[in-house]
């Protein structure tokens, strides 16, 4: 992740050409609708290349009332994916996504739609992803970008791309999670009935789908458990133990059904609920840090720095919520 210091995003702006996704442009449709209780209230419009019926890849048709000089007022401007995207957008939108990025607006995209910002040169030189299908002609045709076909997103700091389908919801609540705070893409992700948050790094599919059986269920209900017990070490043999597996089967097992290590879920779970915990308390960091199972504060300095580009105190400062 990219550690420049950035700020929140009230007005999202989606570039939506004909043949564009209707499942991406719902994903940011939902993700940035108006939703009260407390939580931002985003001014989002999709917009396209010129007002009106614009033609979706499943056939149905969407109005778009806004035409690309909704990009140029947008603190978030983001591509979305589309069918014809083997084709370039019109240059009139690589200068709108460009000059967008030029003016200090984040630029984002996810699945196919990371080949429109590559189009506009603004993967040059950066780490990106795309739907793990097309991850090779995007490094093929863009051999000034290094693409990672695994990755879930790429965080770059004012470009961020994420992989394909379903996958736009983790891009867009990452995005949240970086510019609003834990709590305000916990209760997005609530009212969306989605996992809070699943790291960059995550795999974008598993290669083997796991049979649904009896050691389905106790690795579960072993997740469930490291949950409420954050607090405690959690070595991945007490883990493997109450699963009632060997460590090595319980490594693989886990990687299988999650796409990541023990180690790795564990800390970002750490690190997660360390966030909501700045966020909503008034809690020393030191008492955090022992909360959430790392020990002391030196040690949550250290992983908060290195995973979210701040140290605590000053992430509280900017996201807490207390009076």
């Amino acid at each position: 992740m990219c550690h420049t210091p950035l700020v929140p995003f009230p007005t999202v702006a989606a570039y939506a050409p004909h043949g564009v996704g209707m499942l991406g442009a719902g994903i940011v449709s939902e993700v940035f609708d108006a939703r009260g209780q407390g939580l931002p209230a985003f001014d989002f419009a999709l917009c396209t290349d010129r007002p009106g019926r614009v033609r979706t890849d499943v056939g149905l048709p969407l109005v778009v009332d806004h035409g690309l000089d909704r990009l140029a007022g947008a603190d978030l401007v983001i591509a979305l994916p589309w069918a014809d995207f083997r084709t370039p957008p019109a240059p009139a939108v690589l200068d709108a996504l460009a000059a967008a990025h030029a003016r200090g607006a984040l630029v984002a995209a996810h699945c196919v739609g990371a080949f429109a910002l590559a189009a506009a040169g603004l993967l040059d030189g950066r780490r990106a992803t795309t739907h793990w299908r097309f991850a090779g002609l995007l490094a093929e045709r863009h051999p000034e970008v290094t693409v990672e076909p695994d990755a879930l997103y790429v965080d770059q700091g004012t470009v961020v791309t994420g992989a394909g389908a379903a996958a736009g919801f983790d891009l867009c609540l990452h995005l949240l999670r970086r510019e609003y705070g834990a709590t305000t893409a916990n209760a997005i992700a609530r009212d969306l009935v989605l996992p809070s948050h699943r790291d960059g790094g995550q795999a974008q599919y598993l290669a083997t789908p796991v049979p649904e059986d009896s050691r389905d269920e106790r690795l579960t209900e072993v997740l469930a458990w490291a949950r409420e017990n954050l607090h405690e070490p959690l070595p991945v043999a007490e883990l493997a133990r109450r699963a009632l597996m060997s460590r090595r089967s319980f490594a693989r097992r886990f990687a299988a059904s999650t796409g990541t290590t023990p180690h790795a879920w564990l800390l970002g779970l750490r690190l997660s609920r360390a966030e909501e915990l700045l966020e909503t308390t008034e809690l020393p960091v030191e008492e955090i840090a022992r909360a959430v199972g790392f020990g002391s504060a030196a040690v949550l300095r250290a992983q908060f720095v290195r995973r979210r580009g701040v140290p605590p105190r000053a992430y509280r400062r900017s996201f807490s919520r207390t009076p």
